[in-house]
């Protein structure tokens, strides 16, 4: 039997802040934007800029280091694969909607005041989560949960 390969590479920078949030079992996920941009010939001797807005989904212990050290216009390189996903709107019309969900992420620049310029933040849990059902039930992170405590590099 033939295998297929469902791989994606990205390096690109956030356009807002992860959204952190719980499922009911604990399991940490992550939602943010990345913004891939890329320079194409129009007309003799012009360029224009393209970007491409990605959808990331991370669990686990990567989703909880990733909501609280990434912030936007961060530079990341994500690997990861993509994932579709199909619901119906109130008008019973059928949407589509395709992410990324990210197994090893790297923060490529410092950011404001975070240390070193690449950190290597891959997950192995995030590498065996295969619960599609979990985006559906998030709960809120909680008040009170502070990104500065307990950097881990």
């Amino acid at each position: 039997m033939t295998r297929g390969i469902n791989k994606v590479i990205l390096v690109g920078r956030l356009g807002a802040d992860p959204d952190l949030r719980f499922a009911p079992n604990g399991t940490a996920i992550a939602r943010f934007n990345v913004a891939t941009t890329e320079r194409v010939p129009v007309g003799e001797g012009n360029w224009e800029d393209r970007t491409e807005w990605h959808r990331i989904v991370v669990f686990g212990k990567l989703a909880e280091t990733c909501g609280n050290y990434l912030s936007k216009g961060r530079l990341v390189y994500i690997e990861g694969r993509l994932r579709t996903q199909q619901w119906e709107d109130r008008q019973g019309v059928r949407r589509f909607t395709t992410e990324v969900v990210a197994r090893d992420i790297q923060f490529l620049d410092s950011g404001v005041s975070r240390g070193d310029a690449s950190v290597d933040v891959s997950d192995e849990s995030a590498r065996s989560y295969e619960d599609d059902t979990l985006s559906e039930t998030l709960t809120p992170l909680p008040d009170g949960d502070s990104p500065d405590e307990d950097i881990p590099f």
